[in-house]
């Protein structure tokens, strides 16, 4: 799944080429990629707004998305820890999801459809002339959205790549993510220690930290010599502290080098896989000598996927 560093590639491809353009055409080919967008209620097509309505409501998820779309401007991408948006008005936002394998492609006109192509965008852009940006997604995991902006609970700007202090309803009860100015630090110790739950669940936990994902998650422990199944109220201030510092460094690394790629299901904006995973120290790894003292990583089970670990380096105490 995209995590932070992978998102955060996306946003930043597709910066220079949608902010200031304007949005010539909208095609949606599967509306399974729309399940996260809620029509409007009410709307004569004219520019009168009603209320939201649910997908049992009966309105055209598909007609009302290709129609609020088509024409609107559009503002700098901004990230909250996996969630992307673009601005469309002071109110509304593009909100995208990429869940396990969505991808944001930016295609001249005349190129092949991207395979497994759900949505397709024609953009204008003062610079950079005609564009177009797909939303792919093999798996349907991922969302497009038109959606209301909300004021973040604490006044500060919403994320990376926006000074506005407004973000979608939809990702507004996520935290905030290490690499944010605004993020607590001591907040985020004192809401790890209060958890009776195994380190990796509280991390994996958007609400306490947002962005983290299996891959960093595993990364950031044996950093930390933190063993994923170790009680987070057992862990001690310092050590979350230095767990905090060693999550910045991961995905300041995995930024640099372009996100992690196992396969073809993460890309940029244009199609080029990340190389991060040549640079993991333990995700991935299970059987593989650890890079600290070359005992062998394992692999166990964990809530419906795998940790990887180093049985010495990491002990559970």
């Amino acid at each position: 799944m995209p995590e932070l560093p992978e998102v955060e590639v996306v946003r930043a491809g597709l910066a220079p080429a949608v902010t200031g353009a304007t949005v010539a055409g909208v095609e949606v080919v599967d509306a399974r990629a729309l399940k996260r967008h809620v029509p409007l209620a009410g709307d004569d097509g004219l520019g009168g707004h009603g209320v939201s309505l649910t997908a049992e409501a009966g309105v055209p998820r598909i007609a009302d998305f290709e129609r609020r779309l088509t024409g609107a401007l559009l503002g700098a991408p901004a990230r909250r820890g996996k969630f992307l948006w673009i601005p469309l008005s002071p109110d509304e936002a593009l909100l995208a999801h990429l869940g396990m394998s969505g991808q944001m492609l930016l295609r001249s006109h005349d190129a092949a459809d991207d395979r497994h192509m759900r949505v397709r965008l024609w953009i204008e852009h003062p610079d950079h002339g005609e564009l177009r940006l797909d939303f792919a997604d093999q798996r349907l995991f991922g969302s497009l959205a038109l959606d209301g902006l909300v004021p973040t609970a604490d006044g500060f700007a919403a994320g990376r790549g926006t000074d506005l202090a407004v973000l979608p309803g939809q990702a507004a009860h996520i935290a905030r993510d290490p690499l944010d100015p605004a993020f607590d630090d001591a907040g985020f110790i004192a809401g790890l220690r209060r958890r009776g739950v195994a380190v990796k669940s509280a991390i994996l936990d958007q609400t306490l930290i947002s962005g983290v994902g299996n891959i960093y998650a595993d990364e950031a422990l044996w950093r930390a010599r933190l063993h994923p199944e170790a009680k987070a109220n057992a862990v001690s201030a310092r050590k979350a502290a230095e767990l905090l510092t060693h999550l910045r460094e991961v995905f300041a690394k995995a930024l640099a080098e372009g996100g992690t790629s196992f396969d073809a299901q993460y890309v940029n904006t244009n199609g080029q896989a990340g190389y991060f995973a040549h640079s993991l120290n333990a995700y991935g790894r299970g059987g593989a000598p650890c890079p600290r003292c070359g005992t062998a990583i394992r692999r166990i089970p964990f809530a419906g996927r795998s940790s990887h670990f180093c049985p010495r380096c990491q002990r559970r105490r």
